[in-house]
């Protein structure tokens, strides 16, 4: 499974970065980054919560 992110709904909010730092990164021009998008056991709780939090609902987790 991965980490999709829709950037023509993406604000950069930021809160998927606070929540999963591992996985999103904002960039010196403050747009986000994807660093890891592999979802797996270890991170998947975490990245579930960053998919909840995003407020434009920009970030899902596919099948590879």
């Amino acid at each position: 499974m991965k980490i999709r992110v829709d950037m023509n709904e993406c604000e950069s909010n930021a809160l998927c970065v606070a929540i999963s730092p591992d996985n999103f990164y904002l960039n010196d021009d403050d747009y986000l980054e994807v660093i890891d998008d592999q979802v797996t056991d270890e991170n998947r709780e975490r990245i579930q919560r960053a998919v909840n939090a995003c407020p434009k609902s920009a970030i899902s987790i596919v099948e590879d």
